[in-house]
């Protein structure tokens, strides 16, 4: 499968506008800084996704990206497939000329590879992979927190042997 970095950084700058957008737009720096992603790239990746209509630009001070449909409609192959990313596990992008113009024995394996992968990444929202890094959040968050708790009850324990 040809599922490049053009893919992975568009489903990941997805789901941090989604995690951030609340009231105001998201600018594509925040995004860059949180996501460590160039903003160039980033650029020219919301560039199509707006033109797919999975995002909206707004113009101007305080401006920025702002998710045009609702979480639960946004699937993870709808995005890849919005910045021209091919989910192609054939040597032939599908064409049946993968051996001498002829279709390779396994052709019809990585037909069916592709299918697979397209159905699984179709059934993937936006809004599940958000309620997964909220809950992940979560959990670390009340980890330190149980940390915190542990070493108030213990004041003997010095703070500097790690519990």
């Amino acid at each position: 499968m040809r599922l490049t970095t053009r893919g992975r950084f568009a489903v990941t700058a997805m789901i941090d506008l989604a995690l951030h957008h609340g009231n105001k737009p998201v600018t594509l720096a925040e995004i860059s800084g949180r996501q460590r992603i160039s903003l160039s790239y980033l650029e020219q990746l919301f560039g199509k996704l707006r033109r797919h209509h999975l995002v909206e630009s707004v113009r101007g001070p305080g401006g920025g990206y702002c998710l045009a449909k609702d979480l639960a409609a946004v699937t993870v192959s709808e995005i890849i497939l919005a910045v021209d990313e091919p989910i192609d596990a054939t040597q032939c992008g599908g064409k049946e000329n993968c051996r001498d113009d002829q279709k390779c024995l396994t052709h019809d394996l990585w037909t069916a590879l592709n299918k697979c992968i397209f159905d699984y990444l179709g059934g993937v929202t936006l809004k599940q992979l958000v309620d997964q890094n909220k809950a992940k959040e979560a959990a670390r968050e009340a980890g330190v927190a149980q940390m915190h708790d542990m070493r108030e009850a213990n004041p003997r324990r010095s703070s500097a042997v790690p519990v």
